[in-house]
């Protein structure tokens, strides 16, 4: 016996019309998207488009990667910092981001 499975995307604003397409946007460095029908996207896009039409673009989002692998001299040159930090008065965890005004201190002192 054979099996057919239909799947229907529903408007996720009302719940209840169907969703024809897929709207991406981001606000505050958050992307976000949403299945809309057509009539709930043209709402979406005609209430932003007052403040895009002010906004700069800085163009398309990407999309994240694998992420970045960290080689043995970005460990080593991170030890530094933290070891010169430290010597300086600096507060520095032993792991994590170091802020930016340390690295900054230390590319300035060396």
């Amino acid at each position: 016996m054979a099996k057919k499975v239909t799947v229907t995307l529903v408007d996720d604003y009302d719940g209840k019309s169907k969703a024809n397409e897929t709207v991406q946007f981001s606000i505050d460095g958050v992307a976000y998207e949403i299945d809309l029908s057509t009539k709930n996207a043209g709402k979406l896009r005609v209430t932003l488009e007052p403040w895009a039409e002010k906004a700069r673009k800085i163009g398309r989002t990407k999309r994240k990667g694998a992420g970045k692998t960290t080689s043995a001299t970005d460990r080593e040159q991170t030890a530094a910092i933290r070891e010169w930090a430290r010597k300086n008065g600096h507060n520095v965890s032993t792991r994590g981001r170091i802020p930016a005004d340390i690295v900054a201190a230390y590319n300035n002192a060396n």
